[in-house]
């Protein structure tokens, strides 16, 4: 494939590129059934290797059409209502400009920039700084934010966040990775099956049964290796399918960042805006599926060989690197319930006049109360 120059032309490759590795997961579904069906076999007859795999592509034939209206029937099911799944795990709710007027506000002046349709506006109480966007078309996409993110960042951080979000349903994203969920739940549902029924006596080994294909020549000694085969088989469709769950996400996070960057012409509100995430995601009951579409999904050690995101180390270098942008390094916050800072921010607000500055950083690059705001930033709303 050429390479791409510009933000809407890597939008465009990236487009294909997730139509190829989607088809390729459609593939690994086939491939599963065809490890199904020479478990099955072996399990069934004592006969030779070669006479197990054809029997097995036989019977893989047979059943292609059942494999495939139930794949179908399986994604009708999570198209209809993966969204309510989402909330019931999240616990999130719809929320209207009058309950959160600022929040809505916001996505609103974004949608309207870019003459966007506006995505439905969900809040998650959780202590948690995230946000993810859902859904698979128009009618159901939606922006689901966390009531820690909505105390701890400012207005310019919170556009920011949103303009990510709605960046990835911008570009498609979202669409992608919720497809690429559900086949992948469709495989790890189909190796379970296979491996309760190697392990767990669903069938048992039959020696001297007559081929059901009518062939009388059908030799023995090759059970033994078709099963390892068929194991093998199925471990490797169900590490693909997880690597390519996590392609699918991590080459966006670059883009969806630079995305909202050109909603909102302020680079250092998204880079405030991760320093402050950074190591603060962690949605406590969520399943991998719900993280993986998030703002940052943090791991550390082995398991970031297998991250979804970049680090935010790499993120906000690729933000200073080409959108200009200041770091200010890793952020510390004071803790939600601190009495003193909820005490002393009123004071600091009268005594100190409004200063110039980078949107949230001083000189020396700390991100205090900026005056006139509440304890985290937050401006005060009458």
């Amino acid at each position: 494939m050429a390479a791409a120059y510009g933000l809407y032309t890597h939008i465009r490759a990236n487009h294909w590129r997730s139509i190829a590795l989607l088809l390729g997961l459609f593939f690994l579904v086939y491939v599963m059934v065809y490890a199904g069906a020479l478990a099955a076999e072996a399990l069934l007859y004592d006969a030779s290797l070669d006479w197990l795999l054809r029997a097995a592509w036989r019977d893989t034939i047979h059943a292609l059409p059942f494999a495939t209206g139930g794949t179908i029937i399986w994604m009708l099911i999570a198209y209809r209502y993966h969204q309510t799944m989402i909330d019931a795990v999240t616990d999130s709710h719809e929320v209207t400009r009058k309950e959160q007027p600022r929040l809505y506000n916001l996505l609103e002046n974004l949608c309207i920039s870019r003459g966007l349709p506006m995505p439905k506006l969900k809040v998650m109480d959780s202590s948690a700084l995230n946000a993810f966007a859902s859904g698979l078309n128009q009618k159901q996409y939606a922006i689901t934010v966390t009531t820690g993110l909505l105390d701890r960042l400012d207005d310019a951080e919170v556009e920011a966040v949103l303009g990510h979000e709605l960046t990835h349903i911008r570009n498609g994203d979202v669409r992608m990775l919720v497809i690429a969920v559900i086949i992948a739940g469709v495989i790890g549902f189909v190796a379970e099956l296979v491996f309760r029924m190697l392990f767990e006596g669903g069938l048992r080994y039959r020696p001297g049964r007559s081929s059901s294909s009518g062939d009388s020549d059908r030799g023995k000694g090759g059970a033994f290796f078709a099963i390892i085969i068929a194991v093998a088989m199925i471990a490797l469709a169900w590490f693909l399918s997880i690597v390519i769950r996590y392609a699918l996400s991590r080459r966006r996070e670059y883009l969806a960042d630079a995305g909202a960057v050109e909603l909102t012409k302020n680079p250092d509100a998204m880079i405030t805006a991760l320093r402050k995430i950074e190591g603060r995601g962690e949605l406590e009951g969520s399943t991998s599926a719900v993280m993986e579409m998030c703002v940052d999904n943090p791991r550390s050690g082995f398991a970031d060989l297998f991250a979804t995101h970049p680090s935010i180390d790499r993120r906000v270098a690729a933000l200073v690197q080409f959108a200009g942008g200041h770091d200010p390094g890793p952020l510390e916050l004071p803790p939600p319930d601190d009495p003193v800072e909820e005490q002393a921010a009123p004071e600091q607000a009268e005594a100190e006049p409004d200063k110039p500055s980078l949107p949230g950083q001083t000189a020396g690059g700390a991100i205090p109360p900026v005056p006139g705001s509440g304890p985290w930033g937050t401006p005060h709303r009458n």
